[in-house]
């Protein structure tokens, strides 16, 4: 029996049984339910429909909301701000007011020299590709399956044997990267150990990986284990043709490029003076704003200080706002950690798994053909309520010249 737990109490476990000594088929998985918190925030079932007011309900949410990530520097620099204020206004002298009000305009008229929208918005553009791009690298081994159950033949218990073999050493790959590239799964899966203790290899497999000797990451191994396995099911007979060969190793080839791209990613960050120019612009921005956007003495007649209100509304709101920016590239540019809006990798390994062990087993076995079981009319008697007028061509429409 292995089982794939998790490092902290209280998260999900997958329990499967595992045949270690006939290849390492799988067994039935055994789900226990989440008392953690998911990372990825989802509300798509909360903005379905348009409708008065829809975007403000989003806006009481905590978990995944800016509110979370930017209210501990939203209040430092509140709190800054209205030491500033006392102390210009309580604890300096009539000399020290001048010259702090001589400070304090300089500081305003020259803030506005600082590109901070200009950096900030091609940073969290380039940002946000590259966490999109990342999300299409993950490793999902459902093409690599329908190859395997459409050209890995044998109801025998061989056949399944390849079949079962072959999708784990395609999960293997999978796993392998991600706990490279995720905090996430590298504390589920800190050592070799747990990945075989999890079922998704073999004890003998694990001795001839680690005999490879490399100081590079492995997880490409697993995948000419694949190769071989494949050729070997060739020469049986078990793949008919060189047709389906070659495109059961097309198929493995686009799954071992996307894990070589989440590799590719994790090495090739952001250039760091990138991160660190957009860093600087901002805070130095905001801490000029501390002196240069005082309310001062109305009684001096300085240009812009009419009203003295103590609070200042909109120099917090651009603070929200351009700090929340670059909050939203500290979020996006490693989504493999473990912050609200990060990706699933427990649950992506959790599921390429069960993918695995259902390939021509659970799943590939079709139900059998019917007569008369398929309703032909377009709308049955429960759903006749939901038809509607098929739109037409709008150059076949009357025309109406006004």
């Amino acid at each position: 029996m292995g089982r794939a737990g998790w490092s902290s109490q209280g998260e999900v476990f997958l329990v499967c049984s595992v045949i270690l000594e006939r290849g390492g088929g799988c067994g039935h998985l055994h789900w226990y339910p989440r008392t953690a918190g998911i990372m990825t925030v989802t509300y798509t079932a909360r903005v379905a429909n348009a409708r008065f007011g829809g975007f403000y309900k989003l806006l009481l949410l905590w978990r995944g909301s800016i509110y979370k990530l930017l209210y501990k520097e939203f209040l430092a620099f509140f709190i800054l701000y209205t030491g500033l204020s006392i102390t210009y206004r309580f604890l300096l002298t009539e000399d020290q007011r001048r010259c702090f009000e001589k400070v304090s305009l300089y500081c305003n008229k020259y803030a506005t020299l600082i590109p901070v929208s200009f950096v900030l918005g091609f940073y969290v553009t380039l940002v946000v590709n590259r966490w999109w791009n990342q999300y299409l690298c993950m490793p999902f081994p459902d093409r690599v399956m329908c190859a395997i159950s459409a050209t890995v033949h044998g109801s025998d218990e061989r056949g399944r044997m390849y079949r079962r073999t072959l999708m784990r050493y395609c999960s293997m790959s999978g796993l392998l990267i991600l706990r490279s590239v995720s905090t996430a799964a590298f504390k589920r899966f800190p050592t070799i150990d747990h990945v075989v203790e999890a079922g998704f290899m073999t004890r003998h497999e694990r001795k001839k990986f680690e005999n490879l000797h490399s100081s590079y990451n492995k997880y490409w191994v697993p995948c000419v284990w694949f190769c071989s396995l494949a050729a070997q099911a060739r020469s049986e007979g078990r793949i008919k043709d060189d047709h389906a060969y070659k495109m059961l190793i097309e198929e493995l080839n686009k799954f071992r490029g996307q894990c070589s791209m989440l590799f590719h990613y994790d090495w090739i960050s952001v250039p760091l003076v990138y991160t660190q120019v957009v860093t600087i612009a901002v805070y130095s921005y905001f801490l000029t704003c501390l002196i240069g956007r005082q309310f001062l003495d109305p009684s001096q007649g300085y240009s812009g200080h009419d009203l003295d209100l103590y609070v200042p509304v909109f120099t917090l709101l651009q603070f929200f706002f351009y700090a929340g920016w670059l909050k939203v590239a500290e979020q996006l540019i490693n989504p493999f950690g473990e912050d609200d809006d990060d990706f699933e990798t427990n649950f992506l390994i959790d599921r390429n798994f069960q993918v695995s062990c259902g390939v021509r087993w659970e799943y590939g076995d079709c139900p059998s053909l019917c007569e008369g079981t398929a309703n032909w009319n377009d709308w049955t008697t429960a759903t006749v309520h939901c038809s509607h007028p098929i739109p037409e061509a709008p150059a076949l429409l009357p025309r109406i010249y006004l």
